[in-house]
């Protein structure tokens, strides 16, 4: 169970690389729309897991890729941001979350059953 620090510092986190990804990183992206969809950070506040949703993406693995690449930049311009409320900037781990897109895939599912109406006596 976290403590109200991790949640507060992990939601903190989130918010910020929400808004690097959305003004400051877009040559990054190539075209892509970025998307914290979650965040989680270890107890010693070191290690934050970021979990990454793209949206006008033809290939998220390739962005994905690409902004493991710029992690050392893009973890600077996170320290620049948050100087104020940490001592030490968290190493940053990206992952892919597919939640969104499975969901979509889940309801197209459901939407295309051809279930019959009950016929009412």
């Amino acid at each position: 169970m976290p403590s109200t620090r991790q949640l507060k510092v992990a939601r903190m986190i989130q918010k910020e690389m929400g808004d690097i990804f959305q003004r400051d990183s877009k040559h990054l992206l190539n075209g892509a729309f970025v998307t914290v969809t979650r965040s989680e950070i270890s107890p010693d506040l070191s290690v934050v897991k970021l979990h990454l949703s793209f949206l006008l993406s033809k290939n998220k693995e390739e962005t994905l890729l690409e902004i493991q690449k710029q992690k050392k930049n893009i973890r600077q311009q996170l320290g620049a941001r948050v100087r104020h409320q940490l001592r030490i900037v968290p190493e940053l781990v990206f992952l892919l979350d597919d939640g969104a897109e499975y969901a979509s895939d889940m309801e197209k599912l459901i939407n295309d059953l051809n279930i019959p109406k009950e016929e009412k006596d």
